[in-house]
C-alpha cells in the first residue's frame, strides 16, 4: 500500500496539459516569470534575515532575559507573613 507517492512522468504531462488548457499558451510565460520572481524574493528575504553568525532564528535577535543575582532577595509585599514576623 503506497501512502503518498510523487507524481511520475505521465502524471506530470497530464498536469501540464491541464495547466495549459486552463491558462492558455499566452499566459504561461507570465505565470512562470511571476513564480520565478516570487521564489527569488523569498530566497532574498531569507538571506536578509540571517544574522552575521549565519543563523536565521528569530529568537536569536531577542535581548537576553534580565539576570537575577543569587545573593539578592526579592522584596516581600506588605501583607505577607514573612514581613509581619520581621516586624515583631
Amino acid at each position: 500500500m503506497t501512502l503518498l507517492a510523487l507524481p511520475g512522468p505521465s502524471e506530470l504531462w497530464i498536469i501540464a496539459l491541464i495547466v495549459l488548457l486552463l491558462f492558455g499558451a499566452r499566459k504561461l510565460p507570465d505565470l512562470a516569470r511571476a513564480m520565478g520572481s516570487s521564489i527569488s524574493q523569498f530566497k532574498r528575504g531569507l538571506k536578509d534575515e540571517e544574522g552575521a553568525d549565519g543563523r536565521a532564528d528569530p529568537l536569536d535577535s531577542a535581548p537576553p532575559p534580565p539576570r537575577v543575582d543569587a545573593g539578592t532577595e526579592r522584596p516581600h509585599s506588605a501583607g505577607s507573613k514573612a514581613t509581619q514576623k520581621e516586624r515583631g
